[in-house]
């Protein structure tokens, strides 16, 4: 699921023009990623715990919030995840967790937090709070009744 994931990621991102009707496909799919992002999203505070740090279903959401990030950053998809229901509530709601978790434990979250001495960073939610941040601020773009309910 995850390379799954990764795929939709580059051909979601990628700069080459896209067909229209590749550009139906990507909206079809954006409800079904939203939904399951919205189901998933509580896996990622599992990672707090250390023995956790491999859970796959994290690791899946995570990259869900990936592609949804670059979804929202396209104009063409923007719209329809923009009225999907419940998806911003769930991003708002799951950052408060996530920076609540971060707090209550080691924050694997933010990059600022995971650097020990020389170390690179690895972990898998490192990030994780900033494209949150991001799917937020995308969903609130030019969208008036969004930006109220923030």
């Amino acid at each position: 699921r995850v390379t799954l994931l990764e795929l939709m990621m580059v051909k979601v991102s990628d700069k080459n023009p896209v067909s229209s009707e590749e550009m139906n496909v990507f909206v079809r799919h954006a409800g079904f990623l939203a939904d399951c992002f919205q189901e998933k999203c509580g896996a990622v505070l599992k990672l707090t715990a250390a023995a956790a740090a491999e859970d796959e279903e994290a690791l899946v959401t995570i990259r869900l919030l990936d592609v949804l990030c670059e979804m929202t950053s396209n104009s063409s998809q923007l719209e329809h995840l923009q009225a999907f229901p419940g998806l911003l509530e769930t991003a708002v709601d799951t950052l408060r967790l996530t920076h609540l978790a971060g707090k209550q434990a080691v924050n694997i979250f933010t990059a600022t937090h995971a650097v020990t001495g020389q170390e690179e960073i690895s972990h898998p939610a490192v990030g994780f709070k900033s494209h949150l941040i991001r799917l937020i601020g995308n969903l609130c773009y030019k969208n008036k009744e969004n930006q109220d309910k923030v």
